[in-house]
C-alpha cells in the first residue's frame, strides 16, 4: 500500500453562498479516509461526462458570439430560469432517491426525473418526456436555491441531465457543498437577480475566468462572484478526485 503524504497540503477556502457569511474550508467537508465509497459515479467518469457536453453544446444559432476554446472556463447554451426557495425535493423528489448515482444506468435515469418536482406553473418541462438529458445547459435561479432536506441527489440530479451550472442569487449551505463535494455542477453566485433579468429559452455564455455572464439573446452581460478555490475541486471531479489529486489520500490505483 502507498503511504500517504505527511505534506502539509495547502489551506483552500471554498465561497460560500452570502446568506452564509462564513466561508467553508475544503477540510470543513470532512474527507473520509482512503477506503470510503462515495454514493456518486466514479471521479474520472464524472470528469469526462461534464468535459464532453460542455465541449459539444451548440451554440444557437441566434447566438452573438462563439464560446472560448476551452469548455472548462466557459459554458454554452440555453438557460432554464426557476424562482425563490427552490428545494432539493422539486430538484429530484424523495421517490426517485432508491436510484443508485454509482450505477450508469441508474445515474442517466436520475438525470431524466431532474426538477420534476417543479409546480405546474412551470410550463416548460425541464427534461422532455422519454428524455434523460435536458437541453438547458444553465439554470437561472432566485434566493435560497437547494434549500430543504440535505439529499446529495440534488446537484448530482442536475448533473446527470447535461447541467453545467446553476446561477443563483444565493443557495442553501448544504446544496453549495454538495455541488461541490461530488463535483456535478458549478454553483455560481450573482450580484443580482438574474432570474427577473432572464427567460427560459435565452442563449448564455458564462465565462468562469472572469466571471462575466453573457446573455446574446439581450445583449446584456452580468458580473458573476468569482467561485474561489471550489473552482478547481469541481473541475477535478469533486472532493476525493481533487483530495487524490493533490495526495491528501492515495489515489485508486494505489
Amino acid at each position: 500500500m502507498a503511504a500517504i503524504s505527511t505534506a502539509t497540503p495547502p489551506t483552500f477556502n471554498l465561497s460560500s453562498p452570502s446568506r452564509n457569511p462564513n466561508p467553508a474550508s475544503l477540510s470543513s467537508l470532512k474527507l473520509a479516509s482512503s477506503n470510503a465509497n462515495p454514493s456518486f459515479p466514479h471521479s474520472k467518469s464524472l470528469k469526462l461526462h461534464r468535459n464532453s457536453r460542455f465541449a459539444t453544446a451548440a451554440a444557437p444559432s441566434q447566438s452573438a458570439s462563439s464560446p472560448a476554446a476551452n469548455p472548462t472556463n466557459t459554458f454554452h447554451g440555453l438557460c432554464y430560469v426557476v424562482g425563490d426557495n427552490i428545494d432539493t425535493d422539486q430538484i429530484i423528489p424523495a421517490e426517485y432517491l432508491t436510484l443508485v448515482p454509482s450505477n450508469p444506468d441508474e445515474y442517466e435515469k436520475l438525470g431524466s426525473y431532474a426538477l420534476i418536482g417543479l409546480p405546474s406553473s412551470y410550463g416548460e418541462r425541464f427534461v422532455e418526456l422519454g428524455d434523460t438529458k435536458t437541453k438547458y445547459t444553465i439554470v437561472i435561479g432566485g434566493d435560497n436555491f437547494g434549500c430543504g432536506s440535505s439529499r446529495e441527489h440534488a446537484p448530482v440530479a442536475l448533473g446527470a441531465a447535461g447541467v453545467a451550472a446553476v446561477v443563483a442569487e444565493s443557495y442553501a449551505r448544504i446544496f453549495f457543498r454538495n455541488s461541490v463535494a461530488t463535483g456535478e455542477i458549478y454553483p455560481l453566485e450573482s450580484e443580482g437577480r438574474l432570474c427577473d433579468e432572464c427567460t427560459t429559452g435565452d442563449v448564455l455564455t458564462i465565462e468562469l475566468g472572469v466571471s462575466k455572464l453573457i446573455n446574446h439573446t439581450t445583449g446584456r452581460e452580468y458580473k458573476l462572484k468569482p467561485i474561489g478555490d471550489a473552482g478547481p475541486v469541481i473541475e477535478a471531479g469533486g472532493i476525493f478526485a481533487y483530495a487524490r489529486k493533490a495526495g491528501m489520500i492515495p489515489s485508486r490505483d494505489a
